[in-house]
């Protein structure tokens, strides 16, 4: 399993491709790195410091001579199973890993594996605050870092945000906690089907890849379906099902393992709003649990902790209005879950970007039953127009900005002004991050 003396070829001069490189080196690989873009100018020092270490690079194609030097390759979540380059691997036999299955293969850290399509960051974020506590666990993939850049440090815990694109790639992996918050549809067009979409984030559920304990969504039709066929002790998150769960009763968490209940915090206690991040406290709870961590020090840690920044991050309160960043949701299902958070309050929500062309049914729905405003912004303006005023809510204005935006909610002097996009960021802005970023800037510059 290990890469001493292996010839390793990693795809990618990304943050995960770097970390592979030089983790792959330092445990006595000879590496290679293929770019498959040109470098610009500015990110020139990165080639500079892998050849430095004896790395052998290449970028603004991926050659012959370097796949076919290679026994092993490391891929980046970028590049899809499909894509031309895997596709030309994969004719000469060559085994394709990812950066996450590379950590696994070389340190004997136990990882707390937390994937689904939404709510992944903040129970990761979470569940490294809780276990932090009393244990030395960090937060990796998805969220933090890569985990190379940590594999090598005396940890209890990885505490790892996985994509579907990193599952699909890590063949052996076999956590110790494996969370799956929910299953909606996206990245279809990257697995090139819902169903092999499911089954990448699936594999870590059951053998070959069964882990120790399976904590599965109770809510979540796909994922009770799933249950039956999910291996290790299992647990359940936001239902009172079987012997060992964690659910919300008259107004408290409730923890149960092996049928014996007990009262974890107050609803009333919780920093974070919404049922959805009532699940993602009961998920961070389970794996605490589980890890030997007791009930003080879990709600002390629950009523300390700060959302992650563009997860329905509260900005600030100003003249009676309430700003709420939620611009990580940047699909349908991931805006209904903010939208669901505001119950009987004057909400304008500021939506739209990128489209991914899922149905919008269930967001029109959530709108119609919380929304008093929307303002739409980006691509997607039209198709969201049609279909709100298909569904019943006309109560919609267009702007082209989102400084225009912002200004519009604030002169309706509403509750709450809330970004939830339903939308990628890509039309506008260089990512997620960078929407987020440009709202909190410019609501603080008003207020």
């Amino acid at each position: 399993m290990g890469v001493r003396g292996k010839k390793v070829l990693v795809l990618g001069l990304s943050k995960s491709g770097i970390a592979a490189a030089k983790f792959a080196h330092k445990h006595g690989a000879i590496v290679y790195l293929s770019e498959g873009k040109y470098v610009e100018e500015e990110n020139m020092y990165k080639v500079g410091e892998l050849k430095s270490l004896g790395i052998q690079v290449e970028y603004g194609s991926h050659s012959e001579e370097f796949i076919l030097n290679a026994e092993l390759v490391v891929t980046s979540p970028g590049i899809p199973p499909h894509s031309e380059i895997i596709q030309r691997i994969k004719k000469h036999n060559i085994p394709v890993i990812s950066e996450l299955e590379l950590a696994y293969r070389e340190c004997d850290i136990p990882f707390i594996i937390i994937t689904g399509t939404n709510g992944k960051t903040t129970t990761t974020a979470l569940t490294e605050f809780i276990l932090s506590k009393k244990l030395k666990a960090k937060a990796c993939g998805n969220i933090g870092q890569p985990p190379c850049n940590i594999a090598d440090e005396s940890l209890d815990y990885f505490v790892c945000e996985a994509s579907s694109f990193q599952l699909e790639m890590s063949p052996s992996l076999k956590p110790y906690i494996s969370v799956w918050t929910n299953f909606t549809p996206d990245h279809i067009d990257w697995h090139q089907g819902l169903e092999n979409y499911f089954n990448a984030k699936a594999r870590v559920f059951k053998s070959p890849q069964a882990p120790m304990y399976s904590v599965l969504n109770a809510k979540d039709e796909k994922l009770m379906e799933f249950s039956k066929l999910a291996e290790g002790k299992l647990f359940f998150f936001a239902g009172n099902i079987g012997e060992n769960c964690c659910y919300e009763e008259n107004g408290e968490i409730i923890f149960k393992q092996d049928g014996n209940a007990e009262s974890i915090i107050k609803l009333s206690e919780c920093p974070l709003i919404g049922e959805h991040n009532y699940q993602n406290i009961m998920c961070g709870i389970i794996c605490a649990k589980l890890t030997g961590i007791d009930n003080a020090t879990i709600k002390q840690a629950i009523m300390e902790f700060k959302a992650p920044a563009h997860r329905l991050e509260r900005i600030t309160e100003s003249d009676g209005i309430t700003f709420y960043n939620d611009s990580k949701a940047t699909n349908p299902e991931a805006a209904i879950v903010a939208i669901d958070s505001f119950n009987d309050k004057d909400v304008v929500l500021i939506a739209g970007g990128r489209d991914k062309n899922t149905d919008l049914t269930e967001f029109c729905n959530a709108v119609n039953k919380h929304i008093k405003t929307v303002i739409l912004i980006g691509e997607a303006t039209e198709r969201f127009e049609q279909n709100l005023k298909q569904n019943g809510f006309s109560n919609i204005i267009k702007e082209e900005t989102m400084q225009k935006a912002i200004d519009k909610g604030i002169e309706l002097h509403p509750d709450v002004v809330l970004l939830s996009p339903a939308c990628a960021s890509f039309d506008m802005f260089t990512s997620y991050e960078n929407r987020g970023d440009v709202f909190r800037d410019y609501v603080l510059s008003r207020v």
